[in-house]
């Protein structure tokens, strides 16, 4: 039996925005649905909710599953998922309001400290922050939802301010009831698979209509919090179109696209700007006299129409439309959709642009000081130009280092270099890739065949250097190499760039891309510090590194978790950024460490906040990349005041986890670091020993878990195995972990844990480490919400599909008992007497789901009990499906 968890919970206080859209939805249900319908998901909903606050007994659980049809299962099904939606929203719009650790905050925090804006905005000049988008498929909504959902957060934010009718004339309260019946008909899931082009496009949406308009703006604030203007520290970074592990469909076209795109994208928004900051400037020569380089750029306009004659900044601005129009024209493509009526000449590069417009300002500053010239539309166009050049987003490369090593064997062999690269030992690699390195001949020739495989990767360089001759080097700076491993997995890649002429030997030697190693896997991460130093301790890559400033190094969450367990990978992670610092302060260069977060706790998700600032001392320096995945982006950036709010305390904590003083002692460190060794050892052993050492544990996995229903959503273009295998290892972290959040079980972030917390002899230690160490506090605090969103009585539903019962018992009893066990020590690790009780805002937001989830899960179940004994009727299948994007938009954080 479960163990009393103590006082009884407090009733919801549920958000009034939900209270409104949940009744709003039933009406809908029923004028679209039908009475019988809104009656039955009614009954459903309040006895689910009645059984949750205690009400109902525990035999209540599936009240009325087994009335619906299916086309009611179907409906039912959609309309909890909507409510989902609309309850994610509700809360979102109060999120905003209240996030925590705000960038002012952090300044203040500084202040007191003895930090002054002066010493942070010298700081930021140096400093580098990048939310890099990924098309990894953890998004299951379309995104004609997810517009539908952005329309009715608009409309509610008119309802606050007290507005009755929209810009349009129409009546708010009927528009938000206009938007939920939309939802309400648009169909959910996608009838075809995306391909890559359509995940540029939905990157492109983002970009587009959020961070393009709102991120100049975010810049003002942090201006006038700081009283100075930084650098543009804060960019944007993607991997979509570029990204090419495991994914076949990403290719040299692929590539080309993903940038003539972001390029179109970008430069069609400084058109529309410049088109409306002439009809803002009409300042005449009649009453203000003319700044004489305005005057030049006025007469070299080509303008000549009489009603502008004395309008120097219109006819001005007429010119560098012109110019702007003609590099469009050039570098997409294509003439602008409202083109110019006079002709101009392209601009060589983003910098050029920009001199124009900044001469425009400084005109402005000298007549009206900064009121004209730094705030409004010219001062964020400046800010846009200089934070998104032309190239929009800053596009990775990234590749699995076994294909490199195939490539360049390959090469080598044609050449006639070598015919057994792949049998080398590592210093004989390292050894050849630097002889080869060091000359200026090329491998490749026109006269030999090679491997399509080869022709690809080629092709991809190729692309990459004509990208950096089109649309300038800020475009592509990195190379990211999955399961790097030696040095030779980066030397291989700088043979491939030196074959497009983006590595160019001498002395010193240029790159006009970064190497930068993923380490991944447990193994790799305790390897990492002495693979970077021997990679510095080869003289021509310490010239890089010197010339460059900074090397990056990304690390992975997702596949560490898979690997090692969620406490080691998170404490792996932790002491890896750590050893790394001493090796980048010995070879003289700055570290940029690259996080690659998911979204569940499971992949590194959880508190972006929480997570930078409990980074180790001296490893973050200003310079930090993080990977934003899947249902993240939407919920994270899906609005402007969403985006704001997120990125505004990314940078905060990006400032704190660089400047602020270190606030646990060496000494404690010292004897926290030891005990966490203990911890992860133990629970590396237990998880490991359930998932990689237990007999018959993946026949479990893969029938406890809608895994091979998962591969049937078309959410992403790449594969969900790297190989043709069944094997854990094999499989991609994505789908694993979003497996067992769909059967509630929530394993890849929590089993293990609980068995090394309960083992550990020093209670009293723990509990200091969880109270006073960021790294601990935020570890548990991100599993615990995983444990409050786990189920295991639904668990055990799902554990009932396995076949084989003595399995089932076998392998189901080690995880209850687990989650029992990681239950208790967490709470007595935290001093709680239930889940979540020091936090009840998350509390209540996860409670009020769970009513809603439990249904969907029964219904899940069922239906895959029938698909797998070989029903076939469509219905069958799409209700699964639909249970699937329910349960994940529920759950919110679960891919």
């Amino acid at each position: 039996m479960p163990p009393d968890t103590g006082s009884p919970r407090p009733a919801i206080s549920q958000n009034p925005d939900i209270r409104y859209l949940g009744k709003l939805l039933g009406d809908v249900i029923r004028a679209y649905g039908g009475e019988k319908l809104f009656r039955r998901t009614e009954y459903i909903r309040a006895a689910s909710v009645d059984r949750h606050r205690g009400v109902a007994g525990s035999d209540a659980i599936d009240p009325g599953l087994d009335a619906l049809t299916l086309d009611e299962t179907l409906a039912f099904v959609r309309g909890f998922m909507l409510f989902s939606m609309l309850a994610n929203l509700a809360e979102d719009r109060q999120d905003v309001g209240a996030e925590e650790g705000g960038f002012a905050d952090a300044l203040a925090a500084l202040k007191a400290d003895g930090i002054s804006r002066a010493d942070v905005v010298e700081m930021l000049n140096r400093a580098l922050i990048v939310p890099v988008l990924t098309a990894h498929p953890t998004e299951v909504r379309r995104k004609s939802m997810i517009d539908h959902k952005n329309r009715i957060a608009e409309l509610m934010r008119m309802r606050d301010a007290g507005r009755a009718r929209t810009p349009e004339g129409d009546d708010v309260e009927a528009s938000i009831m206009r938007q939920i019946a939309l939802l309400w008909q648009t169909r959910t899931l996608r009838r075809d698979k995306l391909v890559v082009a359509d995940e540029i496009e939905n990157a492109l949406s983002y970009l587009r209509e959020i961070f393009l308009p709102m991120l100049p703006g975010l810049y003002n604030r942090w201006e006038e919090a700081l009283g100075d203007r930084p650098a543009s520290f804060l960019r944007l970074g993607s991997w979509i179109g570029g990204d090419r592990d495991g994914n076949p469909f990403v290719n040299a076209e692929t590539l080309r696209h993903a940038l003539a795109r972001s390029a179109e994208t970008a430069i069609s928004f400084y058109l529309n700007a410049l088109h409306s900051l002439g009809a803002e400037l009409s300042i005449s020569t009649e009453l203000s006299d003319v700044d004489p380089a305005v005057q030049a750029l006025a007469d070299a306009s080509g303008d000549e129409a009489p009603s502008r004659a004395d309008e120097p900044y219109r006819r001005a601005i007429i010119g560098i439309y012109a110019r702007l129009a003609a590099t469009h024209e050039e570098l997409v493509g294509k003439a602008p959709a409202r083109p110019s009526h006079v002709p101009g000449k392209a601009y060589a590069d983003p910098t050029e642009f920009c001199d124009d417009l900044r001469t425009l300002a400084r005109a402005l500053t000298a007549k009206g000081g900064e009121t004209l010239a730094s705030s409004g539309a010219l001062g964020r166009l400046i800010r846009a130009v200089r934070t998104f050049g032309f190239h929009l987003a800053t596009l990775d490369m990234r590749q699995n280092s076994a294909v490199h090593e195939r490539v360049v064997g390959e090469l080598l062999a044609k050449a006639g270099v070598t015919e057994d690269y792949a049998t080398l030992g590592e210093d004989e690699r390292v050894a050849l890739l630097r002889e080869e390195l060091a000359s200026p001949r090329p491998l490749h020739t026109a006269w030999a065949d090679y491997s399509d495989e080869t022709a690809s990767e080629l092709a991809i360089v190729e692309a990459a250097a004509a990208a950096h001759r089109r649309y300038g080097p800020d475009c592509i700076t990195n190379y990211v190499i999955s399961m790097a491993e030696s040095v030779s997995d980066l030397l291989e890649v700088h043979i491939l760039l030196k074959e497009a002429g983006l590595y160019r030997p001498g002395d010193p030697p240029e790159a006009a891309i970064m190497a930068v190693p993923l380490f991944e896997t447990i193994g790799d991460l305790d390897n990492a510090p002495g693979v970077m130093r021997a990679w510095f301790g080869l003289p021509e890559i310490a010239a890089l590194a010197t010339a460059r400033g900074h090397q990056e190094v990304m690390i992975g969450y997702s596949d560490s978790n898979k690997d090692g367990g969620y406490l080691t990978s998170t404490w792996v992670l932790n002491r890896a950024s750590e050893a790394l610092a001493p090796v980048f302060a010995d070879a003289g260069t700055t570290m940029q460490l690259f996080h690659g977060r998911g979204g569940s706790v499971g992949r590194g998700g959880g508190s972006a906040f929480d997570a930078i600032r409990g980074q180790p001392a001296g490893t973050v320096n200003g310079r930090i990349r993080i990977t934003e995945q899947g249902e993240v982006i939407a919920a994270k950036y899906g609005t402007r005041d969403a985006a704001r709010a997120n990125l505004d305390t990314m940078a905060a904590a990006t400032v704190l986890a660089t400047m602020e003083p270190e606030g646990v002692s060496p000494q404690d460190r010292a004897r926290f670091a030891e005990a966490m060794d203990m911890l992860s050892a133990d629970a590396f052993a237990a998880y490991r020993g359930l998932v990689y050492e237990t007999d018959g544990f993946t026949t479990f996995f893969r029938q406890a878990t809608p895994i091979a229903e998962i591969a049937g959503l078309k959410i992403g273009s790449r594969p969900a195995s790297r190989k043709k295998s069944d094997a854990i290892e094999d499989l991609r972290a994505i789908p694993w972990v979003f497996s067992w959040s769909q059967a509630r079980v929530m394993l890849p972030g929590w089993y293990g844990v609980g068995q090394a917390l309960h083992g550990f002899d020093d209670k009293g230690l723990l509990r200091e480490m969880a109270l006073q160490w960021p790294f601990l506090k935020n570890a548990l605090g991100n599993m615990e919400m995983v444990l409050a969103k786990s189920d295991i009585g639904i668990a055990e539903r799902y554990a009932g599909l396995v076949e084989d019962e003595d399995l089932r018992t076998a392998i189901f009893g080690r995880i209850r008992d687990g989650w029992w066990t990681t239950h208790d020590a967490l709470l007595n690790a935290t001093r709680q007497t239930r889940l979540l009780e020091k936090t009840p805002r998350l509390d209540t937001s996860i409670r009020l789901r769970l009513p809603y989830i439990e249904p969907l899960n029964l219904l899940q179940i069922e239906l895959m009990k029938r698909h797998r004994a070989g029903e076939d009727d469509p219905r069958i299948a799409e209700g699964i499906q639909l249970s699937i994007n329910a349960i994940a938009t529920a759950l919110r954080n679960s891919g």
